[in-house]
């Protein structure tokens, strides 16, 4: 896609007139509208633009549990953790997750102590140690939404068709929808609209959103990442509450197909089934997880290991799960900006570069 292409939609004409759009129909409606973004891109690029400071005053957007690293349980990251202390094994991970704050300790601090932990830039540079390292036993950290499971479900049929005997992944993969319909659900939350996750909608389509239309009267905009795409999703969303409907629109036509992607949903079922999860902040959702089939556990490390996993602490002081659910927003935590910033995070929210509190605190976003 090419640069000028793109610059098409951050073209600050467009940007204002649909700004002018948005004020005139947060008037027409005449009272207080929350709209929720879920997915982290989406929460960096509403912080970076600004667009919190130019809504009118009855706007008001909230992020949601959009990062897939912020929402990793701290018992999963124990159990992440917990692998570097045996002896023959390999951690492989992406660096967002290398500095994330378990019970006691991170990734990070377990490398810093001599513990065998590698930072990848893709599951074939894990699948690249394991060949190179045949005496050792390589796993790699899993950890992601819809968009990453088939690539470490196309990662697995690799590793099988290679028939790798020092490869597992320990995975914390989840699944969107299931989350929407707890936070549409929770008491504390008040949802009127969602800007729905551009990345994941390329996987899924449009059709595992619809209930949020059809049982809740809750409307959703699937938008793309550049200034244009994030208000065009929002005008979207206003035009359908001022209308009294409610309905899941496609902002991001360039990337997003109503079926989404079949080829892709078909690899995760492959190697994945449905499983339960738990989430920081929201607790455990049953069906909202993937799990590595049966017949694949032995790429499964937590089937593959007996872990001596800690007694699960979550931080003190820490609001990640509130900030996650927006109950609160990132300055509404005591230790924001204070004890907890990004050279020295207390919770996830403030580590992974998609998180809220991070894009908070590295763009000065004021509520």
């Amino acid at each position: 896609m090419s640069t000028s292409f793109l610059d098409s939609f951050r073209d600050p004409a467009l940007a204002k007139d649909l700004v002018f759009s948005i004020e005139k129909l947060a008037e027409s409606l005449g009272r207080p509208i929350n709209i929720m973004e879920v997915c982290g891109t989406h929460t960096v690029a509403i912080a970076r633009s600004g667009f919190r400071s130019v809504m009118p005053e009855n706007i008001r957007l909230i992020s949601g549990p959009g990062c897939p690293v912020c929402v990793t349980a701290n018992k999963d990251i124990d159990e992440m953790i917990a692998m570097t202390r045996l002896p023959e094994v390999t951690v492989a991970t992406f660096g967002d997750m290398i500095r994330v704050p378990g019970s006691s300790t991170s990734l990070l601090a377990r490398k810093s102590e001599g513990a065998d932990v590698q930072v990848v830039y893709s599951p074939l540079d894990a699948i690249n140690l394991a060949k190179a390292n045949p005496e050792r036993q390589i796993v790699f950290i899993g950890v992601g939404f819809e968009t990453t499971t088939p690539l470490i479900a196309a990662t697995l049929e690799r590793v099988a068709a290679l028939n790798l005997e020092n490869f597992s992944v320990i995975g914390a993969h989840k699944r969107v929808p299931l989350a929407l319909e707890v936070l549409v659900n929770d008491p504390q939350v008040t949802l009127d609209a969602l800007i729905l996750p551009g990345h994941v909608s390329t996987i899924l389509g449009v059709e595992p959103y619809e209930f949020l239309s059809s049982q809740y009267g809750i409307p959703g905009a699937i938008t793309g990442f550049e200034p244009v795409d994030v208000l065009q999703g929002i005008a979207m969303l206003l035009e359908q509450l001022h209308r009294g409907e409610a309905q899941i629109q496609i902002a991001y036509m360039r990337g997003v197909r109503e079926e989404g992607n079949p080829t892709a949903r078909a690899a995760i079922d492959r190697m994945f089934e449905i499983s339960d999860a738990t989430w920081r902040g929201l607790g455990a959702i049953p069906g909202s997880g993937y799990r590595i089939r049966d017949e694949y556990a032995r790429y499964d490390a937590k089937r593959r290991f007996e872990l001596e996993v800690e007694k699960t602490i979550e931080p003190k002081g820490c609001r990640c799960g509130d900030v996650l659910r927006g109950v609160i927003s990132p300055n509404g935590c005591p230790l924001f900006g204070k004890v907890c910033v990004p050279e020295n995070p207390v919770g996830p929210c403030m580590v992974s570069s998609e998180g809220s509190c991070a894009a908070y605190y590295r763009y000065q976003v004021q509520d």
